[in-house]
């Protein structure tokens, strides 16, 4: 090979190479923008986790395949508007909204970048989609219902606790579903004999006194609320200290000292966010995905509860248990 030639090969080489290093450095990690309505990390480490542990199960590594940026809305309402903009002005790939007060805060934020919802119990009465089959935006995710669970739920509650006759809902009022879920449990409350007490609390410094006020003896059930959620533990303490049974919508909350739970797995739904996400980031249009609904229900019974209540739980129902916390 001429002396010329093998310059210009090497030249050329010389060229090519650097243009591909800064090709590869350049090339764009996706940013995944969340809106949370706890108030920090922390506070919503259960589902960070699970949608950590999502992306991890389809080979996406953090800091490599994807960045989180996260924004904690700390439960109060105001914020969510002002957090959502700010994800769409930082210019995330992909907006995950948690709840239905973050899903209606990134719809009024975007109709361009996708947004994925999770524990969403009504997107189509919530106009976030068309319909769950075709959503028809850029709005799509996972619905936490398919069905009103308040029948079955309050069964499992008679069974745990024999005796039972009344029951106190203590819902959040400012909560856009609540009037609905409450009529669900009213229902289902008479078609069980069974007496309700309603109670409200709009913030956590309000939900001691709405406890308090809980006439014994009585079952306390929480009505769907991700306020309520962030309180599981102090509500929990409330409930035993006045030695009241509880239930709940959601394992998590059983997890901090409820009695029992019925619901979707909420872990389950974090981890299939990242599925969503993937799909959309090679190319789906989230119109065209279809919004999920669960298939999987978890019956989920605190033993150690019981004991302090002094409870027997049924066998028949601990053996129907997903579950027993010991």
């Amino acid at each position: 090979m001429r002396r010329r030639e093998f310059m210009g090969l090497v030249g050329g080489a010389a060229i090519t190479w650097p243009l591909a290093a800064r090709a590869q450095q350049s090339r764009k990690i996706p940013r995944i923008g969340v809106l949370w309505h706890a108030g920090s990390e922390q506070e919503e480490a259960v589902y960070l986790g699970a949608l950590r542990q999502g992306f991890a199960e389809i080979g996406y590594v953090e800091g490599k395949h994807f960045v989180l940026e996260n924004r904690f809305a700390a439960e109060q309402y105001e914020r969510f508007n002002t957090l959502a903009a700010e994800l769409v002005k930082v210019n995330v790939d992909i907006l995950v909204a948690v709840t239905p007060v973050a899903a209606r805060a990134a719809q009024r934020a975007t109709t361009t970048i996708p947004v994925v919802f999770v524990i969403v119990s009504d997107p189509v009465g919530l106009k976030l989609v068309d319909s769950l089959a075709r959503p028809g935006g850029n709005i799509t995710g996972l619905s936490n219902v398919t069905v009103d669970l308040s029948g079955k739920r309050l069964e499992f509650f008679k069974e745990a606790v024999p005796g039972l006759s009344q029951v106190a809902l203590l819902s959040n009022p400012h909560y856009q579903l609540t009037q609905r879920i409450l009529d669900d449990y009213r229902a289902a409350a008479r078609a069980l004999g069974l007496q309700v007490q309603e109670l409200q609390a709009s913030t956590p410094d309000a939900i001691e006194p709405a406890i308090a006020a809980v006439i014994t003896p009585s079952g306390l059930v929480l009505i769907n609320d991700a306020m309520l959620f962030n309180e599981r533990q102090h509500i929990a303490e409330l409930a035993l200290a006045r030695s009241l049974p509880s239930l709940s919508w959601v394992a998590e909350i059983t997890d901090a000292g409820l009695l029992i739970s019925y619901g979707p797995s909420y872990l389950l739904q974090f981890r299939q966010v990242a599925k969503y996400v993937d799909k959309i980031l090679k190319g789906a249009k989230p119109a065209d995905l279809p919004v999920e609904q669960p298939t999987q229900f978890e019956l989920v019974i605190n033993s150690r509860t019981a004991n302090a209540l002094g409870l027997n739980i049924p066998p028949f129902l601990l053996a129907r248990a997903d579950r027993v916390i010991e």
